[in-house]
């Protein structure tokens, strides 16, 4: 088989999803309105927590940058599907892929980084309500998310370097949605054992681990709630645990399916639908979660409505 390199190779060609012709139309649209309604969610929680000083605590701290990511999580791969979509033109070019590969990679484990500090705020300020404010003050905080951004940015890094290193066969036929790491692998002509030795290395530090952490976290305060003698005291911390825990289900219930309990009869198709949950019906179900299922951030919401009534109401003509 014909052997190309990276400097030869100029584009791969991504098939999309595995829908019929006549149902493209329909897709385009849904997912144009998915992509849409992630965007401003998400900006609309930033929104909230930037304008309502009752918003300013390391949890929506947390939360405002969980609702960036996953406004440039969806940006990395919908956007182009979309597009691609429309013009029916399909292919991506090589500097393109080793991009948005990259990025992919990066957002994903920042997501999972910034849901494990929520975690881990939420176990401060319910099994340690005394020393809440020592333990996350604000340069704590600004520690965590600043860790985050540069574990990952490595991660990713090490990942497409080592991409960039192999040689690609005469097939350049994506057949997925995006440029996923595996599905690039698979069409390399080269030795890939490192890059998924790192694969796996990555995914225990990035995914299993974070994971293992929100689990323990969550173990430690359903212990504290049983031995508590009244709830009242921990009743505010506990109000966003139930939309936290509907987020980690979402994330790492698909990934998990997905990427370490593989089934025999799995397809590639299966694979590509289950991409779609995690990267792009989570980011877009975060921001209703969060607003119909946490009393602060319903509260800031509608705050923020009243002001807009009166503010209009203020101005109105009189004739």
């Amino acid at each position: 088989m014909r052997r190309e390199n990276q400097s030869s190779m100029s584009k791969f060609i991504i098939l999309g999803l595995p829908f019929w012709p006549e149902q493209q139309s329909m897709f385009l649209t849904l997912f144009l309105g998915m992509y849409l309604t992630t965007v401003l969610g998400n900006l609309l929680i930033i929104l909230l927590i930037r304008l309502d000083s009752h918003l300013h605590t390391p949890m929506y701290f947390f939360l405002s940058h969980l609702a960036f990511t996953d406004i440039s999580f969806s940006s990395v791969t919908v956007p182009k599907m979309l597009m691609n979509k429309h013009t029916k033109y399909k292919s991506i070019p090589y500097a393109g892929s080793i991009t948005q590969t990259y990025f992919f990679i990066f957002f994903a484990a920042l997501d999972s980084f910034l849901i494990t500090s929520m975690a881990y705020d939420r176990y401060v300020a319910i099994c340690h309500p005394l020393h809440y404010t020592t333990i996350m003050s604000q340069s704590v905080c600004a520690m965590l998310v600043a860790g985050s951004w540069l574990i990952t940015c490595a991660c990713a890094l090490l990942h497409t370097l080592l991409l960039a290193q192999l040689s690609f066969c005469a097939d350049h036929t994506v057949p997925h949605f995006f440029c996923d790491l595996d599905a690039l692998l698979k069409l390399s002509c080269s030795d890939t054992s490192l890059n998924q030795l790192l694969i796996f290395i990555v995914g225990i530090a990035t995914i299993v681990l974070p994971f293992l952490g929100i689990l323990v976290s969550y173990g430690h305060i359903g212990a504290t709630i049983v031995r508590a003698p009244s709830t009242q005291g921990i009743g505010k911390a506990l109000s966003t645990c139930g939309s936290h825990l509907s987020v980690v289900t979402l994330y790492y219930g698909t990934i998990i399916g997905l990427y370490f309990l593989p089934s025999s009869n799995n397809t590639n198709d299966n694979n590509i639908i289950a991409s779609l949950m995690y990267t792009v019906v989570t980011p877009m179900l975060n921001p209703f979660i969060y607003s119909l299922r946490n009393k602060d951030m319903k509260g800031a919401l509608k705050k923020l409505l009243s002001k807009k009534t009166y503010s209009s109401k203020k101005y109105l003509p009189f004739f």
